[in-house]
């Protein structure tokens, strides 16, 4: 299998490339070479263009403790910490008990999320600084880590500028980016709705001031903490064109890729300080082949894929899909889970949720899981409604992850009646304009008794406790996504998964649920029908997500703890520590150090 160092982080090959293609310049995008002062330096030695600030400026700002001190000596605000590097986890121990619980380590050459944990105790300082060290070592090729005090409950906050090499420097205002998993993005907006502008022009005016410290010549990204007072604290800075850069571009009416151009070529930026406004909202989703429960990564083949309709991929409708993928396309264990930025901008915050619901239940993923189900759930929370958030969101609100939640009355409301309807229009379309009756029983869902009756021009009239609806199909019977009118007014959206006579697989509001439709002498005899055992996995450790094993540190024969670190699995540059289930001894180890592993594969078997 070709690792991402061997194919799109393979520098030679890439200057080689760009050689042959006589191209001038190279631009990195958003990925680890874009921040790698080595590759730089490369295209420069080839007489070819970084699309990028300077290598000064990368190395400065991408060594986090170098970035810190040029920060405070700048004027920025600064979180507590130790600005030196940890030498080993004794040190590490030492200094988060004086910088006082709780402490984040990170990798000082990281970003985007790779060697970064919190530690709120001594022993879990121990854990992280292993844990970071090896993922710093194989993501940066850099093992240094850095300690700083951990700002309970912040938001994370972050301001774009542009500098150019005249000496002229901006900042496009901020984007929210407190909802996280693993401490990478999951959902961003631009504006946001806690800063007010008397904070918008403190923190742009420090990320400018930064920007001039280092003779910053690009489009770059500096990022704050903010607590529940409006404090802002420096987190670090991105030199390089941010995943989330479009919702910036939505509501300034800024081409950041086009001023990057201009800056590389020595020109100076298209706009002054005083040209930059904000023109509506702007909210990006990150579709990731995850498990929205555990967040671990899916593998696999994309069996269907169709992307929200978008007029030639502009942010001219309102919606915006960048994706490097099609129906086919193959997801590995090697690269970065994000299968798309979904991009959505309206006049308002509410008017640019209500496009990205709709967007995202017109999206089609099939052949692995994904996060759509846990995106469209949150748009519809109520502390993110409201803007209530902070980078402890998802834990607070989803403790246990999220894989689906009952339907509300009005859900089912909609639901039920389009679900028959479609049911009827499969099963029994070559039926006349009579009525039906049918049992609708869904996993966790409380069963319905519905008639239906049909019209010759196809629409049915569903009638589900005392209530009747006039359901009116839109599109063919077969098509992957259903759309059906209610009363003439309401529109629903179910996506087809699986269909087998009786049980139905659909998605609605982006959420698998499995329902049975039959016809109240057929629910009798499955009501009768017994129940399968359910198998016991209660002694065996099981992997998490497909991956590499690259550690086990247990024997046959060795008795464990709950919660000892039996092994490490790597998918998608991340390492994910296995603990053992529960106390006992090891009866057998089913797998070994490089191992490619599929998820709930064997890995131990206990006693």
């Amino acid at each position: 299998a070709v690792v991402s160092t061997q194919s799109t982080g393979d520098m030679e090959a890439i200057v080689q490339a760009a050689i042959s293609t006589g191209a001038q310049a190279v631009h990195p995008g958003y990925g680890f070479l874009s921040e790698n002062c080595k590759f730089a330096e490369l295209l420069e030695r080839n007489g070819i263009a970084f699309i990028g600030p300077k290598e000064k400026a990368i190395q400065a700002m991408g060594d986090k403790i170098e970035s810190k001190i040029i920060a405070r000596k700048a004027g920025v605000n600064c979180i507590p910490g130790f600005d030196g590097v940890v030498e080993n986890e004794d040190r590490a121990v030492e200094i988060a008990n004086e910088i006082g619980y709780p402490v984040m380590i990170k990798a000082s050459a990281g970003g985007g999320g790779k060697g970064m944990r919190i530690a709120w105790n001594d022993a879990e300082v121990k854990e992280g600084f292993k844990l970071s060290s090896e993922e710093a070592a194989a993501s940066f090729g850099d093992d240094r880590l850095l300690i700083e005090r951990f700002i309970d409950d912040p938001r994370h906050i972050e301001i774009q500028v542009l500098a150019d090499s005249h000496g002229n420097c901006i900042y496009l205002n901020e984007r929210e980016c407190s909802i996280q998993r693993r401490n990478q993005k999951v959902i961003e907006e631009a504006p946001s709705s806690f800063i007010t502008p008397e904070v918008r022009k403190a923190m742009g005016e420090q990320a400018c001031q930064l920007a001039r410290a280092v003779n910053y010549q690009s489009a770059g990204t500096v990022e704050f903490l903010v607590d529940s007072q409006s404090n802002f604290y420096f987190l670090e800075m991105n030199t390089r064109l941010q995943v989330e850069h479009p919702i910036t571009e939505c509501i300034t009416g800024v081409d950041i890729v086009e001023e990057m151009l201009r800056v590389a070529a020595g020109k100076p930026l298209s706009y002054t300080q005083d040209d930059i406004g904000i023109k509506g909202w702007a909210v990006e989703c990150r579709v990731y082949a995850e498990d929205p429960v555990r967040y671990l990564p899916s593998i696999g083949l994309l069996t269907k894929y169709i992307e929200p309709s978008v007029a030639e991929n502009t942010a001219d409708d309102g919606v915006r899909c960048d994706s490097g993928i099609v129906e086919g396309s193959s997801i590995s264990i090697h690269y970065d889970p994000m299968i798309c930025k979904l991009v959505t901008f309206a006049p308002t915050r509410r008017e640019a949720i209500r496009k990205m619901e709709a967007a995202l239940d017109d999206y089609v993923i099939d052949g692995i899981t994904h996060n759509t189900p846990l995106l469209r759930e949150i748009l519809g929370n109520e502390a993110f409604l409201s803007g209530n958030v902070n980078t402890k969101f998802l834990e607070e609100e989803y403790p246990g992850g999220f894989s689906g939640a009952p339907l509300t009355t009005s859900q089912r409301a909609e639901l039920y009646p389009a679900l028959v309807a479609l049911h009827h229009n499969k099963a029994n379309r070559a039926a006349g304009p009579e009525s039906y009756k049918y049992v609708v029983t869904g996993d966790g869902e409380e069963r319905g008794e519905v008639t239906v009756t049909v019209s010759k021009d196809g629409t049915c009239a569903v009638s589900l406790e005392g209530q009747t609806v006039t359901v009116t199909p839109q599109g063919g019977i077969h098509e992957p996504l259903q759309k059906f009118t209610l009363d003439g007014g309401r529109e629903v959206t179910l996506q087809q998964l699986e269909f087998n006579g009786v049980t139905h697989s659909i998605r609605y509001r982006c959420c698998r649920k499995d329902f049975t439709i039959v016809t109240p002498l057929q629910q009798r005899f499955m009501d009768a029908m017994p129940e399968k055992p359910v198998v016991d996995t209660s002694n065996l450790l099981l992997s998490p997500m497909p991956g590499s094993v690259s550690m086990i540190s247990v024997e046959e024969g060795d008795e464990v703890l709950e919660g000892t670190e039996v092994a490490v699995i790597v998918a998608m540059k991340m390492n994910n520590s296995l603990k053992a289930p529960k106390s006992g001894k090891i009866k057998k180890i089913w797998a070994s150090v490089g191992d490619v592993v599929d998820g709930d594969q064997k890995i131990l078997e206990f006693h």
